[in-house]
């Protein structure tokens, strides 16, 4: 089944919480919140204007991004849990950065 958000619309498929510390301390499922990265996996075709013209959204399919803890609305699709929210939900994009940049 596929899925196609209305207007300035994404789903958003959370990634894996992390389940240890960067000391290696382990985190049990219950004391671990709930990540607020994910990958989108759906777009609408953007916001309708007053002009009756659509703006484009900056986000697009397989973006990686970060939003709020308690952005969006949870649903059930084929046994999978997404988030559908607003564009204006999105907190921000992360992009990778090549090793070279990162280095000088």
């Amino acid at each position: 089944m596929s899925i196609r958000p209305l207007d300035d619309r994404l789903v958003v498929r959370r990634v894996e919480a992390e389940t240890t510390t960067k000391g290696g301390i382990v985190i049990p499922d219950k004391s671990a919140e709930k990540p607020s990265q994910g990958e989108v996996v759906a777009v609408g075709e953007g916001a309708v204007l007053e002009n009756g013209e659509r703006r484009k959204l900056e986000v697009k399919v397989g973006d990686r991004v970060l939003f709020a803890k308690y952005a969006g609305n949870e649903v059930k699709l084929d046994g999978e849990s997404l988030l559908i929210m607003r564009e204006s939900d999105v907190l921000a994009i992360i992009e990778d950065t090549p090793a070279e940049e990162e280095a000088a």
